[in-house]
């Protein structure tokens, strides 16, 4: 039979595409189409297309895609990952090719050729995609197509945020309420997309030479490619022409040589398993009803709420109209002197809320009788303040206030109302008449209506029919209570396990309720919501998200059958009420005369007026009427900014910080840029000084804008980094633009202590102590343009070896010894001035304000929240309401009462915090806001413990979530809510707190309790465990189901803490709460690092959780830190751990090297067992003599396992954060499916990460300021672990087939030559010197692992990937995010490629490893509970 013909079928998140090429590698058949997550029915359509072609002809074939590997799996097809079938098809169709940039419906992928390779792939967090152009086309009720058309008549981009699709939907909502063109949108949209996927891929390498462009988006949405092509400056000729792009990966399987023959009976012969196993996911719940009896009497309970109506046609008299126009719908009701309900109309925006409010306003105009008239309209919602200039209504009120009106009316006894709206949730808690409580959901808590709304039109169905199917569920899918775009990941996953349609739907209706409670309310007891709860918003007409919140909550809820109406039924009343005492009052709203010829003229400028250059859209209306957004001040409006009553010391500390220090002319010693960023908003006063009296020229960075990000976006290494991190990139390309061949930006580990307020520790955050790396490591620029970039670590707090550092930092610019004291002495002195004038600004806006009478805001943050472009104005808003605004360093000297705190204070900037909310909490005219920015991970931490602080002494508090968004749409809805609560109730007393005594291990709990240790690395914890109960501690690692422990983590552990924490509480309290344990008599024992990680404070959070859960008895204590309570070990007992987990590293590494490999299958797993008991005994009974007599025995038995000849496969070394690197829940059991694979895994020993613990103290000494005695302390440590490790290396150097482990001395020497040892922040240093180790051992590839938004793997993980490249060209490196919400297929598809990569470097001679070899081993735990 002729095999002439290669077919290629390419199953992506959305599409799926079938080619067939000739022998000469034509395309001879394609087809394209949305497979609607119906992914079986859509693959037996296709393939009966495919057999008309075929007919009984051989070919070759493969499959690829996000979609298809799942596919592939269950039919034995074989499967090529996709950016390697998209490099096969490069190479060979377009093989000028330089670098190739490819998207699909949820992947973007870019891949380089040339002498240096890479390929990049997005992670789970990520926006920029087909699918989410598919979300924005909706919001602009068009599709791609659609889109593609309107940007090509666009005329101005506007910012819109780029991280994902749920902070651009909260721009684009902006920006169609505010009246800006479709047009415009659409392009701003398009270029979101390029803005993502530079941003995300990019990775510090250029986007340069001959760029292709591939995908189903690319191909279809030429507008898009011509975004990319205008943003990269590229030529023409750069442009490589692609015919059949969106086919093109595809076409690449086709020809693959992995490629197999077959016909078609060969290939359709296993159809009928396409659509998986037939079974279910494995994280499921109960049915929401358990029969149709169950579901009737649901509906009738919920029937009872109903609003009176009145008959309009007959009604006469005074007609009240609210209008709520929200974020994707606009609610129009009229309600009669009887607050009866006359008429009502609900309709989506249609991207154009006012043109909607119109037509609804025409039609209730056209039902009204001439009996009756409009006395009053009120306006609410986003929309709320042009609607009320466009149509003349009356007044507005924010929505907050608008839903709880409605909801008193329905219940005057109301508790509790939550309102789910279509981008937003809404809580609030009442008591006595009083709003106790406001909580509004960040940019990311996402979970709304419209997603629910997206995920129905990807699958061709309405919310309505989508939401009917999860009423039929049997096993709602649990999918997290994470971002949507988590949640899509996590939906593609449940849909590869075989979870059905009304499955999914029920489990998304879950997702929005656990969501709302848990996440952004936030909440740990259900009492605190009282007994009368009323739920509204449109997502509450959906059964299935009603019932689950009755079933989270196991309380019956009110929904009014008007709960999409109730904003606008709430200012309807509002309207009535504020005219009730105007006899005979008539609307001054237009009438439907005025309504016929209403037209909207929209046009956009950059207001000149001053720095900001605000990009204003005016929207003019018939009657002349202007109304103006995107300026911050009325200069926008060609108005004179007036004259502020309200003192803003934001704008004061902005000017004292940059605008009081003149850069010296003819400086002597020449020019030295610094940038505007991060530590910069509190010591440039400093370095400005310093260098100025040196005679330098500072020359500083130009001011933040969406601008100057943009100028260094393609150089950030890491998505998910705070936005003002991000920036710091833009701030040195500026300067290096501005011809500074200088550039000074030192890393600062601490910060000075502060002698009034001092708190447990004074670091500085990870990212802002030492970002310079990240810029050194992936700013190219820097050394192509010859600029010298300093950045020394540095104690700036101490001054006496601040001076000794600094002469060794600018050693190469000869500063006389003596001018450098003085010039560092000014420095100090004016730093203690600048923050002085902000102390006595503070005291006197304060005097001020009182004076007159002003509400005080103290707008709390970090030093760069001053940066208007990180505040986006904020202050500036806050201002406009004649709002006096002071912050915490300028209050920080003024007295507060002293408050117990929940946590460790480990950070100098957050003894501010916890001092302001003192502060305000005694102060009944000042109002705390916290400002905090997206990504922010110590946040989790000040989040939680100023919140308590003022709501503890029943006030209230408001976050605000900044980061790339700029709308000021939900920051304004905030901060009105605030207003009007305030205006409105009476500030009580101010009463101490009482912070509950935590419970203590007592010498007594020795003896009668179970000791519960999480699980981290399951070899080494169980020998721990085991050491330990020989010295009388009954420690039990408890096994708990995965999703379990992560749901109960989630629940009671701040979502936005590091992934680890969720994890590690989660399991332990679940444990205690599934009754494996007696609460009475037990404890919990965690290790307390006490550095500048978030993981010194996981005994605080734990006990919080434990306290929140019902078990404030349990003592949690550390087994090493500050809080060891009664815990002693002893040297003998210390030795003995020492020796588990020695054994521990032994035993995982001698398995993971010797059971790929091994010639009888589970020969390994049985040696391990066998070691496993003999390491337990000799901890129970040996010594140091026995130790070494173990090792050497178990080494040699190992050594002589039987293994299969000439067999090869990849090495791949698994670096990263601690505990998910060695944790199999955390990984998604990262090891065994990197066995499964083929490859052989080498972990890093976990006695590495106690050695580099103990280097700190030579680190400090060496670098900053440590002391001595410390150092002298650490390297004695090192010295007796390693003279405990050296049986292990002699018996492995005496090997054949092991490698004995690395000092941490040589480790420390790897890592110098990429980063400097003064990182110390988390696994700091130690992680990049495992990867350069592994380098230098020639292990290429590496898969590093962190938790989502891990602060210091920003910068040791990610930040020296494109180090480690300049160094080792062939490096294969893949960086994966561990999170709750992480994707099992898309960490999947990664390691895919990097092995595919990996494979073709199988040597000469040798047989390469296949998945099928490792299938016929099993993987999996031994029996010693090796993951």
């Amino acid at each position: 039979m002729s095999t002439d013909l290669k077919v290629g079928i390419d199953i992506g998140s959305t599409t799926i595409k079938v080619v067939v090429l000739d022998a000469l590698g034509k395309l001879i058949y394609s087809k394209y189409a949305r497979h609607f997550s119906d992914i079986p029915n859509a693959l037996t359509e296709n393939l009966k297309a495919l057999k008309e072609v075929v007919r009984r002809e051989s070919f070759r074939f493969a499959m690829t895609g996000s979609a298809g590997m799942g596919i592939a799996q269950r039919l034995g097809l074989p499967f090529v990952q996709e950016v390697i079938a998209a490099a096969t098809a490069v190479k060979r169709l377009i093989p000028r090719t330089d670098t190739m940039v490819e998207l699909g419906g949820e992947d973007a992928k870019i891949m380089y050729f040339g002498a240096a390779p890479e390929e990049r792939m997005n992670g789970v967090c990520a926006g920029g995609t087909g699918a989410f152009i598919d979300h924005m086309s909706s919001l602009l009720h068009t599709d791609a197509k659609g889109l593609n058309d309107l940007a090509a008549r666009g005329q101005r981009i506007y910012t819109i945020a780029s991280r994902c699709g749920v902070f651009a939907k909260t721009d684009i909502q902006a920006l169609m309420n505010d009246g800006v063109s479709k047009e415009d949108i659409a392009i701003s949209i398009l270029q979101a997309v390029v803005n993502q996927t530079i941003g995300n891929l990019a990775q510090g390498r250029e986007i340069s030479g001959n760029v292709a462009f591939l995908g189903g988006p690319l191909f279809f949405l030429p507008e898009l490619k011509k975004r990319f092509i205008e943003t990269l400056k590229l030529t023409e000729d750069h442009v490589v022409p692609v015919e059949n792009g969106a086919y093109f990966v595809a076409m690449g399987v086709a020809m693959a040589d992995e490629a197999e023959e077959m016909d078609f009976a060969a290939l359709t012969a296993n159809l009928d398993k396409a659509a998986g196993a037939g079974g279910v996911s494995e994280n499921t719940n109960p049915p929401l009803f358990g029969d149709k009896e169950e579901y009737d009497a649901f509906l009738r309970r919920h029937d009872r709420d109903k609003v009176a109506r009145g008959d309009f046609a007959s009604y006469e008299g005074p007609v009240y109209i609210g209008i709520d126009a929200g974020s994707t719908t606009t609610k129009i009701v009229a309600i009669g002197k009887d607050r009866e309900l006359l008429y009502t109309d609900y309709g989506s925006n249609q991207g154009s809320p006012l043109k909607v409010v119109v037509r609804e306003l025409q039609g209730l105009y056209a039902a009204m009788p001439d009996t009756a008239y409009v006395a009053g309209t009120l306006t609410t919602g986003y929309g709320e303040n042009i609607v009320r200039a466009a149509i003349h209504a009356d007044s507005g009120e924010v929505e907050t206030f608008a839903h709880y009106r409605a909801a008193s009316e329905f219940c005057p006894q109301v508790s509790c109302v939550l309102d789910i709206g279509g981008q937003d949730m809404k809580c609030f808690l009442i008591k006595d008449g009083n709003i106790t409580q406001i909580t509004l959901n960040e940019a990311c808590s996402a979970g709304c209506g419209s997603f629910i709304e997206n995920f129905a039109q990807g699958l061709g169905l309405t919310a309505e029919e989508f939401a009917k199917e999860a009423v039929k569920s049997a096993a709602p899918v649990d999918l997290g209570t994470r971002c949507t775009v988590f949640m899509n990941s996590r939906v593609k996953q449940a849909q590869k396990e075989g979870a059905s349609l009304p499955d999914i739907s029920a489990g998304i209706a879950l997702s929005i309720i656990k969501n709302a409670l848990f996440k952004v309310m936030q909440l740990k007891d259900v009492a605190e919501l009282g007994d009368h709860i009323v739920v509204q918003g449109g997502t509450f007409y959906n059964d299935a998200v009603l019932r689950n919140m009755e079933l989270l909550l196991k309380k019956d809820v009110i929904r009014p059958d008007i709960s999409g109406l109730m904003g606008a039924y709430g200012a309807a009343i509002l309207a009535m009420e504020q005219v009730e005492d105007v006899p005979e009052a008539r609307s001054a709203v237009l009438g439907p005369e005025e309504l016929r010829d209403f037209t909207v003229t929209s046009t956009s400028y950059r207001c000149q007026g001053c720095g900001n250059h605000c990009l204003v859209t005016m929207q003019k209306f018939p009657d002349g009427g202007k109304y103006f957004t995107g300026n911050r001040c009325k200069r926008g409006e060609g108005k004179t900014r007036e004259k502020r009553l309200a003192p803003n010391i934001y704008a004061y500390k902005y000017q004292r910080l940059f605008e009081h220090y003149e850069p010296l002319k003819n400086a002597p010693r020449g020019r030295i840029g610094i940038p505007r960023v991060l530590n910069m908003y509190e010591d440039y006063p400093f370095w400005a000084t310093f260098f100025t009296r040196l005679g330098y020229e500072v020359v500083l960075s130009g001011k933040s804008s969406a601008q100057m990000y943009y100028k260094g976006m393609a150089t950030v290494p890491s998505d998910s980094l705070c936005y003002p991190a991000k920036l710091v990139h833009g701030h040195v390309m500026d300067l290096v633009q501005k011809g500074l061949k200088k550039i000074f930006y030192p890393c600062l580990p601490y910060n000075m202590e502060d002698p009034v307020n001092p708190s447990g520790n004074h670091y500085n955050c990870p990212v802002v102590a030492s970002y310079a790396e990240n810029i050194r490591a992936n700013m190219d620029v820097l050394e192509r343009e010859d600029v010298e970039f300093l950045q020394p670590f540095l104690p700036i707090n101490t001054p006496e070896r601040m001076e000794e550092r600094l002469r060794e930092a600018l050693a190469g610019e000869s500063i006389p010894a003596g001018e450098l004291r003085e010039a560092l002495k000014a420095a100090y002195d004016e730093l203690e001035r600048y923050r002085e004038d902000v102390r006595r600004k503070g005291a006197e806006i304060i005097e001020t304000a009182r004076e007159k009478n002003l509400p005080i805001i103290l707008l709390v943050g970090r030093p760069y929240h001053v940066d208007p472009e990180i505040n986006h104005g904020i202050p500036d808003m806050i201002q406009s309401y004649n709002l006096a605004i002071v912050s915490e360093d300028s209050v920080y000297h003024m007295d507060a009462p002293e408050e117990k705190l929940d946590i460790v204070n480990q950070w100098s900037y957050h003894s501010r915090l916890y001092h302001a909310a003192s502060f305000a909490a005694s102060q009944p005219d000042i109002t705390l806001m916290q400002l905090s920015s997206f990504g922010c991970g110590l946040d989790a931490i000040t989040i939680n413990q100023v919140k308590d602080i003022i709501e503890g002494h029943h006030r209230l508090y408001t976050m605000i979530k900044l980061d790339e968004v700029s709308n000021l749409g939900a920051a304004r809805i905030r901060l009105r809510s605030l207003l009007a609560v305030l205006a409105r109730r009476t500030v009580p007393e101010y009463e101490a707190l009482e912070i509950p005594e935590r419970a203590y291990f007592e010498p007594d709990c020795k003896k009668t309790h179970t000791i519960l240790a999480p699980q981290m690395a399951p070899i080494h914890f169980e020998l721990i465990s085991h050491a330990l109960k020989k010295y009388g501690y009954n420690v039990v690692v408890p096994s708990v189901g995965k999703q379990e422990g992560i749901n109960t983590g989630l629940r009671y552990v701040h979502n936005d803490m590091c992934y680890p924490a969720i994890v590690v509480i989660g399991q332990l309290l679940e444990a205690v709460r599934s009754g494996k344990v007696d609460p009475d008599h037990t404890s919990v024992m965690l290790f307390q690092t006490c550095g500048a990680c978030r993981a010194t404070n996981y005994l605080n959070l734990a006990r919080r959780a434990f306290r929140d859960a019902g078990y404030p008895q349990i003592p949690i204590f550390a087994c090493w830190g500050m809080e060891q309570d009664s815990f002693d070990l002893k040297l003998k007992g210390f030795k003995d751990v020492a020796k588990a987990i020695l054994y521990g590293d032994l035993l995982m590494n001698v398995t993971n090297r010797m059971r790929p490999y091994e010639l009888v299958a589970g020969a390994t797993d049985a040696l391990f067992t066998k070691w496993m008991r003999r390491c337990k005994e000799e901890l129970r009974n040996g010594g140091f003599r026995a130790f070494r007599k173990t090792v050497r025995n178990l080494v040699r038995e190992f050594d002589a396992i039987p293994l299969v000849p000439d067999l090869w496969k990849p090495r791949v070394g698994v670096v990263g954060e601690i505990l998910v690197k060695y944790h199999p829940v955390a990984n998604n059991r990262l090891e065994n499916v990197l066995a499964k694979e083929g490859a052989e895994v080498i972990m890093p020993d976990l006695a590495s990460f106690l050695l580099y613990m103990a280097f700190d103290g030579i680190s400090r000494h060496d670098i900053l300021d440590g002391s001595l005695l410390k150092k002298l302390g650490g390297k004695l440590f090192i010295q007796l672990v390693e003279f405990m490790r050296s049986p292990i290396k002699k018996a492995l150097e005496a090997s054949s087939h092991f490698t004995p482990p690395e000092s941490i001395y040589e480790i420390a020497r790897a890592a110098s030559r990429h980063v400097s040892l003064g990182n110390m922040a988390g696994e700091g240093w130690l992680l990049t010197g495992e990867m350069a180790s592994l380098m230098e051992k020639g292990i290429r590839n590496v898969v590093c692992l962190q938790p989502w938004a891990c602060l210091p793997n920003h910068i040791m993980g990610k930040g020296m990937f494109r180090e480690i490249r300049r160094w080792y060209e062939d490096a294969n490196l893949v960086a994966m995010d561990c999170d709750a919400g992480a994707s099992e297929v898309n960490q999947l598809n990664r390691l895919k490629l990097m092995l595919s990569v990996a494979r073709d470097k199988c040597p000469e001679g040798k047989i390469l490893g296949t998945q099928e070899h490792v299938e016929a081993v099993p993987v999996g735990v031994p029996a010693g509970g090796h993951a």
